[in-house]
């Protein structure tokens, strides 16, 4: 081992047998977590930062791309309206009851065809079909069935958010190791208990993954209903400032989808934590 080797593990946590409760040991965890959260936060930080400076110095038009210190003025004034937590909050509503309708269908889906190859016959096949069809191309028939109110909006959010949490939670049930399955019938377990036992817990960590992918795809099912006869929400005041070329609203709203994407990953990140604490890759990470 070289010298090098051996300094680094000596400040290794992980190297420090039987000090799991020391203060040293505490302190060293602390440290560690928080380097690191400062080390996700440095690349966004150093591009906004690249990006003040390069307009100020005015290597870049204010039509193009305005300064993130005008993007943030902008955010007050419409703060201070009123308008721009209506439109956020509008967006929300939307996107949380999309989600909530089509995470159901899809874990229930999911569910059939993990445990049954009759459902998955029945199934599979038209959901893969549906799933293949963009968005935009739905959008005219969408339309047509439900006009351009809410109820068009939830649909093609909820219809984006099916797929992700029917694929992982048919694949989480599928990779429950069978052995586990064997040791609770061994145990007398019923098909009830199995299932909450051991199915599910199992399937857990990949439903969760379906559910990060499913909330990125419900803010982009989000932006493509809110262009078209929306009055209110997030994408409508894009649209908006798009005629009057207002670009810093245009960029506002994409910070604004961003943020909220970050928002709902650091939840499903710390659903993960909290449901997962028994699973050795999850329970210690983070």
């Amino acid at each position: 081992m070289s010298n090098f080797e051996q300094a680094a593990s000596a400040f290794d946590p992980a190297a420090i047998k039987g000090t799991s409760s020391s203060p040293y040991f505490r302190l060293i965890t602390v440290l560690r977590k928080r380097g690191l959260l400062l080390l996700s936060w440095l690349a966004p930080v150093t591009l906004v930062v690249v990006w003040e400076f390069a307009a100020r110095a005015g290597w870049i038009s204010p039509q193009v791309l305005p300064a993130p210190s005008k993007v943030a003025s902008t955010a007050i004034k419409l703060v201070t309206a009123g308008s721009l937590l209506d439109d956020l909050r509008v967006s929300l509503l939307r996107a949380a009851a999309g989600f909530v309708l089509g995470g159901s269908v899809g874990f229930v889906l999911g569910t059939l065809v993990g445990f049954s190859k009759v459902a998955e016959a029945a199934i599979d096949r038209s959901v893969q079909m549906i799933r293949a069809i963009p968005f935009l191309a739905l959008l005219p028939l969408v339309i047509v069935w439900l006009g351009v109110g809410e109820a068009e909006k939830i649909f093609l959010v909820a219809l984006g958010v099916t797929f992700p949490i029917y694929i992982n939670t048919t694949l989480g049930i599928r990779q429950v190791d069978p052995k586990l399955i064997e040791l609770g019938r061994i145990q007398g377990l019923g098909s009830i208990e199995l299932i909450r036992r051991i199915v599910l817990p199992g399937a857990l960590p990949s439903i969760l993954t379906g559910v990060r992918y499913a909330l990125a795809t419900a803010w982009l099912a989000l932006v493509v209903a809110e262009t078209i006869g929306a009055q209110s929400g997030i994408g409508f005041l894009a649209m908006d400032a798009r005629e009057f070329l207002r670009t810093d609203v245009i960029v506002l709203t994409i910070a604004i989808y961003a943020l909220v994407g970050v928002a709902a990953d650091a939840i499903t990140r710390l659903l993960e934590r909290r449901l997962l604490a028994w699973h050795p890759n999850y329970g210690t990470r983070r």
